[in-house]
């Protein structure tokens, strides 16, 4: 299996467009922290004196409203009261808002980059497949002694490894440019997360690890589909199409479905980001953490069994 891998990963870097596709997201990461630092050097970044008054402002507000949300919103009663319990811990521990630029922030900043690693991930994903079929080398692959099953597993495979490292990438490279331009912040950082009820101080640098992982789910799930797509059509422009249609608009449509049906908690794009449930608010209030693990599993085990099972019976020979 290991050598199926190793010769996919050759293949794959013996294109120029995996070469493009990497420097693109190392040119966004650059681009990035140049268009922040300039934003940043022509604002104020000092800390308002004023601070405690306006928290005690928003605090007075957000309250207001959650006494007049009804007993029905149960999610906009959630987001009310985790804005009111973490504004209260930054007043009641005299802890100021952060105000300055460091580089945990541009790494934070720099997880919007996902998406782009994110669609180079569909489109290796989508042509991993079908470009074997278009050129017709999957005859010669086929032909070997060599399950079609360890064939199709070792492309996916690929698919993951090369996902994985894009996000490494954004998140190495990031560090490295924060820390050239921005620096390192003069106090220990934190971030602030809002679980059952219950307001949590995280090691900056595991939270931002863990925002990484948990942002990655959405990449991954769509990247098996789009997979799947190129396993069942050999279609990589369709997979490539339809794939990037969900990447950008799925959560969208999801979370506007999820404000007026329950059983939008059912569709895949509600239960990607796995980051509500350590900071944040479900779609649906009903959604628990294992709900959304089994889901994810279930769509899972879906696109593979599709995959799978029309590569293992497709006649090639035509």
């Amino acid at each position: 299996m290991l050598k199926l891998i190793w010769n996919e990963w050759i293949k794959l870097f013996k294109k120029t467009g995996t070469y493009v596709m990497i420097g693109l997201l190392i040119v966004g990461v650059i681009a990035m922290g140049g268009i922040l630092k300039y934003e940043d050097s022509n604002s104020s970044s000092s800390v308002n004196d004023n601070w405690q008054e306006e928290l005690e402002t928003m605090v007075s507000s957000d309250q207001e409203a959650l006494d007049n949300i009804g007993s029905n919103n149960a999610n906009l009663r959630m987001f009310y009261e985790r804005q009111i319990a973490l504004n209260e811990y930054h007043l009641q521990n005299d802890l100021a808002p952060p105000s300055e630029k460091h580089i945990w922030t541009f790494v934070y900043d720099a997880v919007a980059l996902t998406s782009l690693a994110g669609l180079f991930t569909i489109i290796v994903a989508a042509g991993i497949v079908a470009s074997e079929f278009s050129s017709g080398t999957i005859k010669f692959l086929l032909i070997r002694p060599i399950s079609r099953t360890k064939l199709l597993l070792s492309k996916y495979l690929t698919v993951i490894l090369f996902s994985l490292g894009l996000l490494a990438i954004v998140f190495l490279l990031s560090s490295l440019v924060g820390s050239i331009l921005f620096g390192f912040p003069a106090e220990q950082s934190f971030h602030l997360a809002y679980r059952d009820g219950e307001v949590i101080e995280r090691n900056i640098i595991l939270h931002l690890i863990m925002q990484y992982l948990l942002y990655s789910i959405d990449i991954f799930m769509i990247s098996t589909m789009a997979f799947m797509i190129s396993s069942v059509f050999r279609n990589s422009s369709l997979a490539i199409g339809f794939s990037l249609f969900l990447l950008f608009m799925g959560s969208t449509v999801t979370l506007l479905l999820a404000s007026r049906f329950e059983w939008a908690k059912y569709i895949l794009f509600s239960n990607t980001d796995l980051n509500v449930y350590f900071d944040g608010v479900p779609p649906v209030d009903s959604m628990t953490l294992g709900f959304s693990i089994v889901m994810l599993l279930v769509y899972f085990l879906i696109f593979h069994v599709l995959a799978f099972t029309v590569f293992a019976k497709r006649d090639v020979s035509a």
